[in-house]
């Protein structure tokens, strides 16, 4: 990154409110470099000693060394801010002062840093803090489950509680579902990709279209939310419609992985009312919307709606490793053992998702998000590009889907996906300072999820760089 980027990168920092928790730490990561390794050699290692089945390092060739607030260093000291936070998960951002604390706190006192399931008081608080911003009254009624410390194994142990209630054995998901990469949880996965080697997974489920207007499944545009819903009570009306009765059905109010495709609030309120009435259970995957990233603490509240399970990982253990289910306590109904871990008594990372939760609660930081999030989408649907199909997503979850402008259009206009522009894009931040990742169909979509504390002057430096990213990429015939 040039010296300009980085003067500016200073200056926004300077300008926020914590000034003592990070502009010193930026000042210190431009005159004090640590002595290690080229990048080169740390990526030569990598790739010879790591998994093939690693991803981040081949679209993000970094090898990181220090961090703080939403700025990370790289081993040749060039600085760049994180609009990815480790998918999501750091809400505060790197190295936050109060989460360093709580971890020091709890390694101080002395407390069994694991404990399977046994409680301690570290646990008991951090359930009441999480039963704090449940909506509605659903914490008079809630049951939480300590899962495994990913948000797979959530989802797994949601499903199994699903099917353990009901008696039933069916799921319903959705086209460009993500919800981990399980054998089961990528049973309900729409991407075909991960699964596409393993052949058969975990039967009884039932894929249906994902009505996102723009590039409606149905080719109805906005009225492709009704055909869903229609088409979702007549299948489970229809005693022929060859579909047994589902044990739950579970999605994403927004959903990331497939480019930050935010569900209809009509459409979201219809699911809950059909799936009540038929006796089904909805499950709410928040692993990644959750924890006030869309400018609500759960992403499902924007349609004032509260499902029967809720799965929560990634922000919910402030960047260590948590995941749990919270649920109806009517449907308490599996057995002793029934889900179990090792590592569910994490003590370290239920204190420090406490701080997340606190400044949830006490700060409002979601509604700051949604600030935030509402001045990001705005700057970057001003850019001017016919590279640019579409901005989308609610609060600090957003993408930006790149097109081939020249190619055939659809049925409702739109221009074709086009994944090596958004790799190209990316590519382009990178080299600005701005770290961002792509998803969506054919990986089309730039994606933007950077720390919940971010500042409207940063926001401001974000939309510039990438802006920037997308004018080279337009002079550039792919």
């Amino acid at each position: 990154m040039n010296q300009v980027v980085s003067d500016t990168l200073l200056q926004s920092a300077e300008a926020v409110q914590d000034q003592d928790a990070i502009s010193p730490c930026l000042n210190h990561f431009l005159t004090q470099p640590m002595r290690q390794l080229s990048q080169n050699s740390y990526l030569e290692r990598q790739q010879k000693r790591e998994s093939n089945a690693r991803s981040y390092p081949r679209r993000l060739p970094l090898a990181l060394t220090r961090s703080q607030g939403i700025y990370v260093q790289d081993s040749q000291q060039q600085l760049f801010i994180d609009a990815l936070a480790a998918a999501g998960t750091l809400a505060l951002g790197h190295n936050h002062p109060q989460i360093t604390e709580a971890i020091s706190q709890t390694l101080n006192s002395g407390v069994p840093l694991q404990t399977l399931d046994i409680t301690t008081p570290v646990k008991d608080q951090f359930i009441d803090r999480l039963f704090g911003l449940l909506p509605g009254k659903m914490a008079d009624s809630a049951r939480i489950q300590f899962c495994s410390p990913c948000g797979a194994d959530a989802v797994e142990a949601a499903i199994k509680l699903a099917k353990t209630a009901t008696g039933r054995n069916t799921v319903i998901a959705f086209s460009g579902a993500y919800h981990g990469m399980t054998q089961g949880t990528l049973a309900i996965m729409g991407n075909l990709g991960p699964k596409s080697a393993l052949g058969a997974t975990v039967p009884d489920v039932q894929f249906m279209p994902f009505p996102y207007a723009p590039r409606c499944p149905y080719g109805l545009g906005e009225d492709g939310v009704r055909a869903s819903l229609n088409q979702l009570e007549t299948m489970l009306s229809d005693p022929e419609s060859g579909v047994q009765k589902p044990a739950a059905i579970i999605l994403e109010a927004v959903q990331g992985e497939a480019g930050a495709l935010p569900a209809d609030i009509e459409w979201l309120k219809g699911l809950r009312e059909i799936s009540r009435r038929h006796d089904i259970l909805l499950i709410l995957d928040e692993v990644q919307a959750g924890m006030g990233r869309t400018g609500e603490i759960f992403a499902f509240q924007h349609a004032g709606i509260e499902p029967d399970i809720i799965v929560l990982s990634k922000a919910i253990g402030g960047g260590l490793p948590m995941a749990v289910i919270v649920y109806r306590d009517e449907i308490d109904q599996w057995q002793p053992g029934a889900h179990a871990g090792t590592f569910r008594g994490n003590q370290l990372a239920l204190a420090s998702g406490q701080v997340v939760m606190r400044h949830l609660a006490e700060e409002k930081l979601h509604l700051h998000a949604g600030k935030m999030g509402a001045r990001l989408k705005g700057l970057l649907s001003q850019i001017c590009s016919p590279i640019i199909g579409d901005v989308r997503g609610r609060g600090l979850m957003l993408g930006v889907e790149m097109v081939d402008p020249a190619g055939k259009r659809d049925s409702l206009g739109n221009a074709p996906q086009d994944g090596a522009r958004a790799r190209a894009v990316q590519q382009q931040a990178l080299q600005r300072g701005l770290i961002l990742e792509v998803g969506g169909r054919f990986g089309s979509t730039v994606r933007f999820l950077p720390p919940l504390i971010v500042t409207a002057e940063e926001i401001d430096i974000i939309a510039e760089i990438f802006a920037e990213a997308v004018q080279a990429v337009s002079q550039v015939t792919l």
